[in-house]
């Protein structure tokens, strides 16, 4: 064989082994719902590739939420949210505002900003990075069936499902169905108190 042929098989083997590096996905061992520190060492695996899974959307509050204040210690299984594992970020207006810990009849400004990245587990130990979720508080009277919030939802390749202020509204309008039970604290659900930083 010759050298050029060896060398077009070897470049082939490379291509082929990266091919097969970017089809492979993380798998751990599971036996139940995963314990914090798990959850977190899992995290740290995979936030990278969920990041970079979301920027194609190029939107500036999901390119900007991997440097905000995340709120919880380890990602914590949320049940509304797919029942997939969710870590909890806002941006400096909404954490100086009091975001996790309003007081009924407390409002977020306008510019603050939540957002909600996840990531699934299946039963077999197979992890795959999920939707991101986010939440911007509007202007006074900018949106009153929303509580003057923007709900968005994006899929793990960057894609959107909606947004409650441009295309698809519908296709999130669960979110806000869900979040107006919390209307009293400016229709913002926080984590459970054992993911809590301190």
């Amino acid at each position: 064989m010759s050298r050029l042929s060896l060398i077009a098989l070897f470049s082939l083997g490379l291509v082929l082994t990266a091919f097969a590096a970017e089809k492979e996905h993380l798998r751990i061992d599971i036996d139940g719902p995963l314990p914090p520190a798990k959850a977190e060492e899992v995290y740290n695996k995979i936030k990278g590739e969920m990041a970079d899974g979301y920027a194609p959307a190029q939107d500036a509050v999901i390119k900007a939420y991997p440097r905000r204040q995340r709120f919880n210690i380890a990602p914590y299984l949320s049940d509304t949210h797919g029942n997939r594992y969710a870590n909890n970020f806002a941006n400096a207006r909404a954490a100086r505002a009091g975001y996790g810990d309003l007081r009924p009849g407390q409002r977020m400004p306008p510019g603050a900003v939540v957002v909600k990245d996840t990531f699934t587990v299946t039963k077999d130990g197979e992890v795959y990075p999920a939707a991101v979720f986010y939440m911007e508080k509007l202007a006074p009277g900018r949106n009153p069936a929303t509580g003057d919030w923007r709900f968005v939802q994006l899929l793990p390749d960057g894609s959107y499902i909606g947004d409650t202020t441009g295309d698809n509204p519908e296709d999130v309008a669960f979110c806000y169905t869900c979040h107006k039970a919390m209307a009293g604290v400016d229709n913002l659900f926080f984590l459970p108190e054992a993911y809590r930083g301190k």
